[in-house]
């Protein structure tokens, strides 16, 4: 086996150590698999992971609600229409925000999608 040394600015080697750190590569191994023309993968941020599940349990708490109100349960006889409407609009914020995570999981980096 040979060593390749590569030159590069202070910058540039924080970027491609956040991009093998990414991938949960060394830094050699992760220029490696980059200069044979392989696409490295990065592996799944498990915070945002959790994030998403409770973001999935909120969803379901909130259509819950208004499952309970479109069978007349009299528990939410005192739900008006503005209370419907904010139920709603916190389904599609949830939504949202689920998508949101989902699109930081999923591409973690626009510069990423390159490699």
């Amino acid at each position: 086996m040979s060593a390749v040394r590569v030159y590069c600015l202070p910058e540039e080697r924080a970027q491609l150590q956040k991009l093998a750190d990414a991938a949960n590569k060394s830094l050699s191994s992760y220029l490696l698999q980059v200069g044979l023309g392989y696409r490295v993968k990065g592996i799944l941020d498990h915070r945002r992971i959790e994030e998403l599940a409770r973001i999935n349990g909120d969803l379901g708490r909130l259509g819950g609600l208004l499952k309970l109100w479109l069978t007349n349960d009299e528990r939410t006889e005192a739900f008006g229409e503005a209370t419907i409407r904010a139920l709603l609009g916190k389904i599609e914020a949830t939504q949202q925000a689920m998508h949101d995570v989902m699109q930081h999981v999923l591409l973690p980096s626009a510069q990423s999608e390159h490699l």
